[in-house]
């Protein structure tokens, strides 16, 4: 694994928030990688692999998940604030430009982002997400978001995620449940293995319209000048097909690109995925 120092940032309420740094070079914009709802810095673990040393790679926790603070009010687990916070990291750290990698909510919050500081998106990595949000997954998402579970070893709950996500990674391994256990568990003192976020967070996302912005093709929009990848998995049912050629057509230096035989969301360590992120990263060499 690459290394990475561990780095912490104050959002505006008061919370410890937590990143990742992994080093790359100072002549290029960073990668400012954006999990998705239930996910944490981990996600990026391969991505910051393949990149780091050549582009400086830096993954975030939201609040409520991995290292970050859990929040004391969940309401705030909405969309305005993760982006407050992400505002408040872009200050502490003096970015001034980015590649912004988002997936699912991470990908929300760079339209979001794109729309109130395009400035700052030197290129973006939409992964799984667009401005319209298929009813069918976020009705999904909602009915296991926020739900406790722990198991007594790491294969438990890696046989867990493959009863539960097979049809989303049809082909994955023993040795692949595994590892994304790890990126999306973690080990408590009492020795049980419990999803790694507050289960608080599902309370606002139960609201419809809590999920997104009030027009996310507006947002969207903010990366029409922009140097932007959008993958999707073939059997999402968040990113519909026909959504994604739609944000294809609408942005001139748009690259789309689909992951065969994977749901809602791929790694990103897919070779559809790594060669999308490679074209995308050469424009901005």
């Amino acid at each position: 694994m690459s290394d990475y120092t561990d780095g912490y940032w104050w959002s505006g309420d008061g919370l410890r928030l937590h990143y990742r740094d992994y080093p790359g070079g100072a002549g290029k914009p960073p990668l400012l990688c954006i999990p998705g709802l239930t996910r944490n810095a981990r996600d990026y673990e391969g991505l910051a692999a393949r990149l780091a040393g050549e582009w400086r790679v830096i993954a975030v926790d939201l609040r409520g998940r991995g290292e970050s603070a859990y929040a004391k009010d969940p309401m705030t687990y909405v969309p305005l604030t993760y982006l407050q916070d992400l505002e408040a990291l872009v200050v502490e750290l003096k970015l001034k430009r980015f590649v912004a990698v988002g997936t699912s909510l991470g990908g929300i919050l760079t339209m979001l982002t794109a729309s109130t500081h395009p400035e700052r998106i030197a290129g973006a990595v939409l992964n799984d997400v667009g401005p319209d949000i298929d009813p069918a997954g976020l009705s999904r998402i909602r009915g296991y978001v926020g739900k406790a579970n722990w198991h007594p070893t790491w294969m438990h709950a890696a046989r867990a995620l493959a009863d539960a996500n097979g049809d989303v990674y049809p082909g994955y391994s023993v040795e692949e449940w595994l590892a994304m256990a790890k990126r999306l568990y973690r080990l408590t003192s009492a020795g049980r293995i419990v999803l790694d976020y507050d289960m608080k967070i599902a309370e606002p996302f139960r609201v419809p319209g809590n999920e997104a912005g009030p027009d996310m093709w507006r947002a969207f929009d903010g990366l029409k000048d922009k140097p932007l990848l959008v993958v999707r998995g073939e059997r999402s049912d968040i990113l519909s097909a026909a959504t994604a050629e739609a944000m294809r057509k609408r942005v001139k230096a748009c690259d789309l690109v689909t992951v065969p035989e994977t749901g809602h969301a791929p790694t990103l360590g897919e070779p559809e995925a790594v060669a999308g992120i490679d074209r995308l990263l050469a424009k901005l060499n």
